[in-house]
């Protein structure tokens, strides 16, 4: 049974329990999905309401975004699993000839990469669904305006678990060049996801 079919609760007990996976790349995509269901129903509550007519068009559009990203973030939850898991294998294999820890070494380095991409499409994703967010807060249902920042909050909270996911996979990558590509996108997308979640926190405590 894949993790995105478990109930809430068999999940929290899952990852509670002594086993590697589910882990944080995959609460961090659940945060993902929290998020873009929390923004999908701010705009879902400001359709028909009054005062909003202007931008009913525009909450449609959202909340179709918003139910891909649903979507796309619950399958991370599973793909971030399956990706740490190829590196447990890789870990596993034979080393007891040159051959055979020339052969793991090579395995554990393909996987690790793998398993630092993962977290970073699920960064990415993030990162690029803020300012939609944003948008949702400041131009929807005003009574709505505290789930709105929640899922910011908990979209920052994808970006920055997924991060650090990536950080420690590419840390013992022999690719300086791959090492390098994806420190300096991590360092962009922290600073940029930071500044998002800040600016907005300014602006809805000057709006309460």
């Amino acid at each position: 049974m894949k993790l995105q079919d478990l109930t809430i609760k068999e999940y929290l007990e899952k990852t509670a329990s002594g086993d590697p996976v589910p882990g944080g790349g995959s609460a961090s995509a659940f945060s993902g999905a929290i998020a873009s269901a929390l923004t999908c129903m701010v705009a879902n509550l400001t359709i028909g309401k009054k005062g909003h007519a202007t931008v009913e068009g525009r909450m449609r559009e959202i909340i179709q975004e918003m139910e891909e990203n649903i979507d796309f973030f619950v399958e991370n939850i599973d793909r971030d699993a399956e990706s740490y898991s190829l590196v447990m294998e890789a870990y596993k294999m034979p080393k007891e000839s040159d051959k055979e820890i020339a052969v793991r070494s090579e395995a554990i380095q393909n996987a690790m990469k793998h398993a630092s991409l993962v977290p970073m499409e699920v960064a990415e994703k993030g990162l690029g669904m803020m300012d939609t967010i944003i948008e949702v807060v400041q131009k929807g249902n005003r009574n709505a305006v505290t789930d709105g920042m929640v899922s910011i909050m908990a979209c920052r909270a994808a970006i920055m678990g997924a991060l650090l996911n990536v950080r420690i996979n590419i840390s013992g990558l022999k690719d300086r060049a791959f090492f390098t590509t994806l420190t300096e996108k991590c360092d962009r997308i922290e600073r940029d996801a930071t500044a998002k979640e800040r600016t907005m926190l300014d602006w809805v405590k000057s709006n309460l």
